[in-house]
């Protein structure tokens, strides 16, 4: 897809931070994401604080630890939070590790809205505003429940993230609606797609009468297609996934993949900023959280997300 290509090149060009034109009013944003600089899929909340940033008339910078680490992510939110902003977002990809430091920001004075990772109840717990977001274990159960009407009963679940616990509760919820237990059919893929191409092919190897796979992403979906299209496979095995790319949309449309969930990451990226600018300029803001998904793209929606994937998708 073009449109994916020119907005991933626009992130590279941008390097890792945002940090939008001079504005008249003053207010600086920090979002802090638990992405490490493989995953493209951040891009699109990028282009959106950059879109909100501009509409807003104000600075939003983008910092996220460049392996994914997420202790180095609780030390990058202590130094947002000593850098005075007028407000932070930020994931909650592991809560016991970040609940401290984004409370900390609380407590100074500096509004907060979690985004992404976690769950409206952690983010209350921290002092947040609000979190905007997709309920991970009904996102899931979702999945799974189109699984089973699919005739799905054993399945693989490629978490390319174990850490962060969201992550698992996609899984979970996926089992719990095939009303299976979870056990040993969640594998830890780790990230580096050569190794998550051999994981998923010695998996199915093993449990040959697999007949349901599950993706948490891209960084997941793309060597799991890889690892199908070398077993012979692609097709023949009931294929969900979360969120979309160009790769993906394909393989959607070539009745490889059945659906892809998408949790709208635009929204988490553009929203956070238009009400914190609300709420520095005018003390607005609103009273409840935003379930930004999950929403499901399949081969008869397909034409009109892909049009947008990578940037607005």
């Amino acid at each position: 897809m073009k449109k994916l290509l020119t907005a991933m090149g626009v992130a590279v060009a941008m390097a890792a931070q945002f940090v939008m034109p001079a504005q008249a009013d003053g207010e600086r944003f920090v979002l802090v994401s638990h992405a490490p600089d493989s995953d493209s899929w951040w891009n699109t909340i990028k282009n959106a604080i950059a879109v909100a940033g501009e509409q807003m008339n104000v600075e939003v910078e983008y910092r996220n630890p460049p392996t994914g680490d997420l202790a180095d992510m609780a030390r990058i939110i202590e130094q947002a939070t000593a850098s005075n902003p007028d407000g932070i977002i930020a994931t909650i990809a592991d809560y016991d590790v970040l609940s401290g430091p984004l409370s900390n920001a609380v407590a100074k004075g500096i509004p907060v809205i979690t985004i992404n990772s976690g769950t409206e109840e952690q983010s209350k717990a921290i002092g947040a505003l609000m979190h905007v977001g997709q309920p991970e274990f009904a996102a899931g159960k979702g999945a799974g429940e189109k699984a089973k009407a699919a005739g799905v009963t054993k399945f693989l679940c490629v978490n390319h993230y174990i850490t962060n616990p969201a992550s698992v509760e996609r899984c979970q919820g996926y089992a719990e609606a095939l009303g299976v237990e979870l056990g040993d059919q969640m594998i830890d893929s780790g990230q580096d797609p050569a190794e998550i191409k051999s994981k998923v092919m010695a998996y199915l190897q093993t449990n040959p009468d697999t007949n349901g796979i599950l993706t948490l992403g891209p960084t997941s979906a793309h060597p799991t297609l890889a690892a199908l299209d070398e077993m012979g496979k692609a097709g023949t095995i009931h294929f969900g996934t979360f969120d979309l790319s160009s790769e993906i949309a394909e393989a959607i449309k070539s009745d490889v993949i059945a659906f892809a969930i998408d949790q709208q990451p635009y929204l988490q990226g553009y929203l956070p900023v238009v009400i914190l600018t609300n709420l520095a300029r005018y003390g607005v803001v609103p009273g409840n959280s935003i379930n930004s998904g999950p929403g499901f793209v399949t081969k008869a929606n397909i034409a009109l997300v892909e049009k947008y994937a990578g940037e607005y998708r």
